[in-house]
């Protein structure tokens, strides 16, 4: 027979159980090229993040450490993807930093940053 508490605990390990299951479906950032805190000697010819599920990019900025804004020429058609790549234009020895924003499968938003250097 089930005491109060026992039935309590129980359904409280059951919720928390169904609760971690959609969260951990949420897509997230595997890899970038160039990598975060890379140092680079040129200009990179690509800008590409991978994610573990597909991803609708929804914004995308390269700035760099003055915070001037760098046009970024998309690939993916504002689909969901799970390589997603964009060309940046020739840029110049200096901190860059990428921003994005996305919506995973399950409509979740997700967002993250990384950064890199280039020497020359």
């Amino acid at each position: 027979m089930m005491t109060y508490v026992t039935r309590f605990a129980a359904a409280l390990i059951a919720s928390l159980t169904l609760a971690a299951g959609p969260a951990a479906a949420h897509s997230k950032e595997e890899a970038t090229v160039p990598a975060d805190g890379a140092v680079l000697a040129t200009s990179p010819e690509t800008i590409t993040m991978n994610f573990d599920m597909p991803l609708r990019v929804t914004l995308i900025s390269l700035r760099d450490d003055v915070g001037a804004d760098h046009a970024l020429i998309r690939t993916d058609n504002m689909q969901p993807v799970s390589d997603f790549s964009a060309t940046p234009p020739t840029l110049a020895a200096g901190k860059y930093t990428v921003e994005w924003r996305g919506l995973a499968e399950d409509g979740h938003p997700m967002q993250g940053q990384f950064s890199f250097y280039i020497t020359e």
